[in-house]
């Protein structure tokens, strides 16, 4: 019998393996799972160098996946203006000036999370609004969504942004008197602003994957599905990895830009090792439900003039999917509107009936207005639903944006349980927070449509073995089994015990990376 390295007693473990649902205790040597039960069963792996953790009779989970989160801009997001919560523009007005101040040495004014939905205004801020507060250097705060930001005079002046401005997919609005340019930016109209904002260097990308990482397993994720912006990010992870810093398992999502890269260079899905690994090409399909630029299919129930935006003609949505796919890549589509949906599903089933494959596992991101025909063809062509239960809690003006009929089916997470789809969880960080246990708290508490609500054991799957299979590794990860590799999460409280509404206060306690304890609380040291 070999002796253990971690031992893990007095657990409530919540296994995910149906042929074991609930332990007691686990055992793991040489980064794996070596035995899972009762303390009495488990004991026998206890040797003069086994470390014992005394689980205090708390949940035990196998280790949280987040399967949608943008990492370096989340390490970003942390060092720059955090407008998240604000209620009203002469709110956001002070914290902007404020953090100006305090900033004076950065040229840039960056930063965002802002909501106009939370503001007492209930308008977009514009341009005159930030250069009131600032005006020598360029500001430019995005939405919580990320598909619309704000700019200020000075931004939009180094950017070219003008009355004139016209781009492919993008708008810059325009104030219905003057017809001047407000400042808001919409979808590719952002580019034009990134592109002459300072890019970041090494060393700053470096700190920024690293303060993500690190916040993270602080949170109880072992794995991240990383959406990448740019192959600098993955030198940093390269770094990070050979230098015995890199404290979680990392599945790269490609954006569609370096397509042809990878596919010159014959590389796959699944390159690399269990700590960082080629997953799938990113594409957006269309922009957001609370900027109005998802692709609707009738027009929005709160703004009839639009139905929101295709950023790819059908065409070039084909072309791009059989490229990838053929050379074995999988593929995430953000499409949030039930008009984006339609077109995602349609470039797939072209590309599957020119291109036969069974265990493809192409993804669809967010996945937001459905209805039931595009969940039969969901399940039918094998697509995995990526979604983020948080956005249940944080888009509270569903209902006004898109009606109420088609509100039921905005986010129906049981539905597509119910229909065999494949349903893994993410947080899309930073648009919303990185904890999974928020995630799972309002998956199981939503008050909208609660026929959508899931079991807590459901929950926990879609962030367990369900992100384990969006990433083909159900065999190696996803639950608490003999034989896994030990990527365990123990959590403050027992999570049966307590009420559903309780969970959002629930607390990490010990993060389990690859056998190796990535990080423990202070509650829990002491």
């Amino acid at each position: 019998m070999s002796e253990a390295e971690i031992i893990i007693l007095n657990a409530n473990a919540i296994t995910v393996d149906s042929k074991q649902p609930r332990a007691e205790a686990i055992a793991i040597c040489n980064k794996r799972i070596i035995a899972v039960g009762s303390n009495t069963e488990i004991r026998k792996y206890i040797g003069k160098k086994t470390r014992v953790v005394d689980a205090r009779n708390k949940t035990v989970v196998p280790g949280f996946v987040d399967c949608h989160v943008h990492m370096t801009g989340f390490g970003q997001f942390l060092e720059t203006l955090d407008l998240r919560n604000v209620g009203s523009i002469r709110e956001m007005q002070l914290k902007l000036k404020a953090y100006a101040q305090e900033n004076i040495g950065k040229g840039w004014v960056l930063g965002g999370r802002w909501d106009e939905e939370r503001f007492a205004e209930h308008r977009y801020p514009t341009r005159w609004d930030l250069d009131k507060v600032v005006q020598d250097r360029p500001v430019f705060l995005l939405r919580v969504c990320g598909h619309i930001a704000v700019a200020n005079s000075k931004a939009m002046q180094l950017a070219g942004l003008t009355d004139e401005s016209k781009i492919d997919y993008g708008s810059v609005d325009l104030d219905e008197a003057s017809r001047d340019p407000t400042g808001v930016l919409r979808e590719n109209a952002l580019e034009l602003v990134w592109k002459v904002v300072p890019k970041p260097g090494k060393k700053e990308i470096e700190e920024a994957c690293l303060l993500a990482c690190n916040r993270a397993v602080k949170a109880g994720l072992t794995c991240v599905h990383w959406m990448l912006r740019s192959s600098n990010e993955v030198k940093a992870l390269q770094k990070l990895l050979s230098e015995g810093k890199l404290p979680l398992r990392v599945y790269l999502g490609i954006p569609v830009s370096l397509l042809k890269q990878l596919t010159s260079l014959g590389l796959t899905t699944g390159f690399g090792n269990d700590m960082v690994k080629i997953g799938f090409v990113k594409i957006l399909a269309d922009g957001s439900l609370g900027g109005h630029t998802a692709a609707l299919k009738k027009p929005y129930a709160d703004k009839p003039d639009t139905n929101g935006m295709m950023l790819y003609t059908q065409k070039e949505l084909d072309r791009l999917v059989l490229k990838a796919h053929e050379a074995g890549l999988q593929l995430a589509i953000h499409a949030i509107g039930d008009r984006a949906m339609e077109a995602v599903l349609e470039a797939y089933e072209k590309a599957l009936n020119k291109c036969p494959s069974k265990n493809h596992r192409h993804r669809i991101e967010h996945c937001s207005v459905l209805n039931p025909k595009l969940i039969k063809r969901m399940k039918r062509l094998n697509i995995v639903a990526s979604v983020q239960p948080h956005f249940v809690f944080s888009d509270f003006w569903v209902v006004d944006r898109v009606g109420k009929k088609r509100a039921r089916w905005v986010y129906p997470f049981k539905a597509l349980l119910k229909q065999g789809i494949v349903v893994a969880s993410g947080s899309d960080c930073p648009v919303e927070p990185i904890s999974p246990i928020l995630g799972v708290w309002s998956a199981v508490t939503r008050k909208d449509f609660p026929e959508e609500r899931l079991s807590l054991d459901e929950a926990l799957q879609t962030y367990t073995l369900n992100a384990a299979y969006a990433s083909f590794d159900e065999n190696k990860r996803g639950t608490i089994e003999t034989g896994k590799l030990a990527d365990l999460t123990i959590l403050s409280q027992n999570l049966t015990k307590i009420k559903a509404d309780a969970i959002k206060n629930v607390k990490v306690e010990m993060t389990i990376v690859d056998g190796k304890i990535a990080y423990t609380s202070e509650r829990f040291r002491n």
